[in-house]
């Protein structure tokens, strides 16, 4: 029979799409599971595929019908393995009608028959073995059931399969190899997030499909156009997902119009683009014209698939098409859209899909599953569910809002939404959107759900929730009963993400306050807050304001294609930052703020405010104010509320905040301010949870007493402090750091000691460094998200190489009492010498009580043991576990250094420091290498 033993084992592949698993096994566990089943699975999982096998404790379970059926329905695909004694087995007969009945459902199931040392005809027709099997089962089961588990035989038989003894010579390795194969040309791998309750995609993408593989030579346009909230982008990563792996390339580059409407948001576009079409992770440009040809060249010479989500302004499409003629022929390019004009105004030929509404039975389905999730609604239930749906008019995103937003209510709260919904005229989607809204029973909530659509779209949802949380409200809790009624959701990054619909509603209920937006609660519009601002027009209803000055002068010139401006080309561009030295800026007055005593979250980015700040509202607990032109925050400026503060691009000098206590402070941000050269005293800042430095070019100390913050500081970002020669002492000090980033601080000379005391510490980037000489060779970062674990430690060596030649190290390392079992990974991070260079690496795992060979490598100490930290204790700690690491390290340039005790003779003289961080080499291919007992 087909197991959760496979979910631990293959999971370093997303589980992502349409189905948890790519492949479900079906087989006799007694003939082939530790034989033949074991090198498939084996091999099914190293081609990255999530695959899934029983085994002999789900077969014990009473719920093993219902957990089968469940991981069947979670897979795209099957592979039946049939043996000799397949069919003597009733789970497996089972098992495979559930499988038979799966593909009869998805046309786009793959099933796979494996025939191993078992004739095909004997499947079919149940001859051979198979017939004494079921001569024994019809004695002992109903006929009905028999004659279902010979229709899926015979079915399934019928199938183009594999046969052991007519491929591969019978050679067992060769024939597993030929079936991964067929799994990798038939089972698609998608590569987006994509809705679990997706119904009647099967008709939505047919014609689209058609499109994709008409086998035209030309570079093809097709655009998907509708309303907001039909479907068009879910469709378009459905369709992604199908096809992208027919190409050389792919890249799917999503909300266009949001990010344009961002400073930086162009530039970010073009960055991500040419990563994916190079497929490299990180890519470096300089300037614009740089980009745009690296762009050109990558996709000249491959076959590439794009998708431009949410196109919807002429200055987007014209930089996005100016680029044509550079694709290479077949490559095809997918534009979604609610305005459609852009395009049927053009001379140039598009494929026009206009996305339709989901029909009344899809629509019924959909709303279906948000509402009782896989229950069936008696009678009364489904009569209103279909009246609510007549409401929604096929619409997805409301049938969606208004089915989660019913989900466990009772007969009358039902009949009350129904009423309201008759009662709106004409049937305008954004109101019947507003029903949801109004639903929710808590103010907070509702008064969250404003505050996201306004302000925090797109913002890290931890700061959001740092930021937002007071007495007695629980924005965490806030955040979830949002996401219960799918009126926001948080991504894979952490960002708050809410539907444009729903967000243009939320706005809406804003306006909707006053005719004057001085009396509105939040403004977030750059025109209306400008207006309001200088024309001191605001008010106490106002909590939250956002005020870009380079956004509103960009109104009339940013993003113009062949526009004059140098630096400006369209959808490729790459806007100057580095506002803060602006001489144009429009002055406003601080005091037309003095009426707002209830402002909350204030964005002025690039405003230059005159006049004192005694009358400045005291309750501000978001402070974002981006190319601040003042050296130093005036001392009348109130600053004993704020929560967090972000002032990156600005001029803030080392002495900014004075010595004012921040006692609420716990995010601060002082990214690109380039004339910061030291930090404050952070015994001014104690509850800091974040901080943030990045980029400043001119930073050349970090205050000791950051040590202070040993119990709330979790994130320290210093990338490209280029400055920076050492780290405080005190930073072993912080116990809770969880990210700690030094790349690009490449004047770095020290290196704290102690660092394996940061037990919370769970990701450091130090690259492009260049570190003079420290206690160790290289230090090693060890951990495992799963269980927690993680180390940091310089391991012991043995012996000493020569120049040019090689040595080993050998180390104990203890990790944290925990016990690592067969199959748990550990990400390995290392930081080196630049006199060495790590060919490669490995690691056994061994108990604290046990002393072995370890596959053929004899344990022994080190040569120093007295230099190993984690020196071998006695037995008795259950539950611990010591890693056995080895690897071979290269001198490329002198001996060692002398803090191990060996003469270190620089062959450039005496202002040469040795040290970079130097990539590694594992004895695995994968980062993430595999500890196997």
């Amino acid at each position: 029979m087909a197991s959760v033993e496979g979910l631990e084992a293959s999971s370093s592949t997303s589980q992502r799409g349409t189905g948890a698993y790519h492949v479900f096994l079906s087989f006799r566990g007694e003939d082939i599971r530790k034989t033949f089943l074991d090198h498939l699975y084996t091999a099914l999982v190293g081609a990255g595929f999530h695959t899934f096998r029983d085994d002999d404790k789900l077969e014990r379970a009473g719920n093993i019908k219902t957990e089968l059926e469940k991981a069947i329905q979670q897979s795209r695909s099957s592979i039946v393995v049939f043996s000799e004694n397949y069919a003597s087995s009733k789970w497996c007969l089972d098992e495979l009608v559930m499988i038979v009945e799966r593909r009869r459902r998805t046309s786009e199931f793959v099933l796979l028959p494996v025939f191993y040392h078992v004739d095909p005809s004997h499947v079919r027709n149940q001859t051979g073995s198979l017939a004494a099997a079921f001569a024994g089962h019809e004695e002992w089961f109903p006929k009905e059931r028999i004659r279902g588990w010979r229709e899926a035989l015979r079915e399934v038989a019928d199938l183009a399969g594999m046969v052991l003894q007519n491929q591969a010579d019978g050679y067992e390795a060769k024939f597993i190899q030929n079936i991964v194969k067929v799994i990798e040309n038939r089972v698609n791998r998608a590569i987006l997030d994509l809705p679990l309750n997706l119904v009647g995609m099967d008709s939505r993408v047919k014609d689209i499909n058609s499109w994709i593989q008409n086998g035209s030579l030309d570079v093809d346009i097709m655009v998907l156009c509708g309303m907001g909230g039909i479907g068009k982008t879910t469709i378009a990563r459905y369709v992604f997902n199908l096809h992208h792996s027919k190409f050389d390339s792919s890249s799917f580059l999503t909300d266009i119009r949001e990010t344009f409407e961002k400073s930086d948001g162009p530039n970010n576009l073009q960055r991500q683009l040419l990563a994916d079409i190079s497929k490299r992770k990180e890519t470096e440009t300089f300037g614009v014209n740089d980009g745009i040809n690296k762009i050109k060249h990558a996709m000249s010479h491959k076959r590439v698939l794009l998708v431009f989500d949410d196109v919807d302004e002429e200055k987007q499409l014209e930089a996005i098409l100016g680029m044509q003629d550079c694709f290479y022929p077949c490559s095809k390019i997918i534009f979604t859209t609610r305005h459609v004009r852009l395009f049927t105004a053009r001379a140039s030929k598009y494929e026009i899909h206009n996305v339709d509404k989901l029909g009344d039975d899809d629509s019924l389905e959909l709303f279906r599953r948000h509402a009782f999730g896989q229950d069936l609604p008696n009678e009364r239930f489904m009569e209103l569910s279909k009246k609510v749906v007549h409401q929604c008019e096929g619409l997805p995103l409301a049938l969606k809002v208004l089915g989660s937003s019913l989900c466990g209510r009772s007969i009358g709260a039902w009949q009350n939404l129904l009423a309201k919904l008759q009662a709106i005229p004409n049937n305008r989607i954004l109101r019947k959107l507003k029903i949801s809204y109004d639903s929710l029973e808590d103010g907070h909530d509702r008064k969250l759900f404003l505050d996201v659509a306004c302000f925090f779209v797109g913002e890290d949802k931890d700061h959001m929730v740092t930021i937002l949380d007071e007495r007695e409200v629980h924005t965490e809790i806030g955040v979830q009963n949002l996401t219960d009624r799918c009126l926001l959701r948080v991504d894979e990054y952490n960002k708050v993400v809410m539907h444009q619909m729903l967000r243009d509603m939320g706005r809406e209920i804003v306006r909707q306050e006053s005719p004057d937006p001085g009396n509105r609660s939040r403004l977030w519009h750059h025109k209306e807050s400008f207006s309001v601002l200088k024309d001191n027009s605001g008010t106490e209803n106002i909590e939250g304001l956002a005020l870009d000055m380079r956004m509103l002068k960009e109104d009339r010139t940013v993003f113009r294609v062949n526009s004059a401006r140098p630096g400006r080309f369209g959808f490729f561009s790459w806007p100057v930052m580095n506002s803060a030295n602006n001489s144009d800026e429009m002055d406003l007055k601080a005091d037309a703020f003095s009426r707002m005593c209830r402002l909350r979250l204030l964005h002025i980015n690039y405003v230059h405010l005159t006049g004192g700040f005694k009358g400045f509202p005291k309750n501000i607990k978001w402070l974002r104010w981006h190319g601040c032109p003042l050296e130093s925050i005036p001392s009348d400026f109130p600053l004993q509320s704020l929560v967090a503060i972000d002032m990156s691009y600005s001029k803030l000098g080392p002495g900014w905040c004075g010595t004012k206590l921040l006692g609420c402070l716990k995010i601060l941000d002082l990214s690109h301010c380039c004339g910061l050269t030291r930090t404050p005293d952070f015994s001014r800042l104690p509850i800091l949870e974040r901080l943030i430095l990045k980029g400043c070019k001119s930073l050349i100390e970090v205050h000791e007493s950051i040590g202070n913050l040993e119990n709330s500081l979790v994130y320290l970002n210093l990338e490209d402090c280029t400055r920076l020669s050492k780290l405080p002492r005190n930073t072993a000090m912080l116990k809770v750091l969880e990210e700690l980033i030094i790349s690009g601080c490449w004047n770095l000379e020290e290196f704290p000691m102690g660092m394996e005391k940061l037990e919370a510490l769970r990701v450091f980037h130090a690259d492009r460094i260049v570190m003079g000489p420290v206690p160790y060779l290289f230090y090693a970062i060890l951990s495992n998200e799963t269980k927690d674990l993680k180390l940091i430690y310089g391991p012991s060596c043995v012996g000493c190489p020569k120049a040019n030649e090689d040595m080993s190290w050998v180390s104990y390392w203890m990790l944290k009492n925990e016990k690592l079992e067969a199959g748990d990974e550990l990400t390995i991070f290392l930081l080196s010498t630049k006199a060495v260079e790590v060919r490669e690496i490995g690691f056994h795992l061994m108990d604290l009580d046990v002393r072995e060979e370890a596959d053929g490598v004899e344990v022994n100490q080190p040569a120093n043991p007295s230099s190993d930290p984690y020196p071998r204790k006695p037995s008795g700690r259950s539950g611990s576990t010591r890693l056995f690491g080895y690897g071979m390290l290269h001198d490329d340039v002198g001996d060692l250094l002398k803090d191990v005790g060996v003469t270190w003779d620089p062959p450039f003289g005496q202002n040469f420091h040795g040290g970079t961080f130097t990539d590694y080499t594992l004895i695995e291919e994968s980062p993430a290498t595999k500890i196997l007992n």
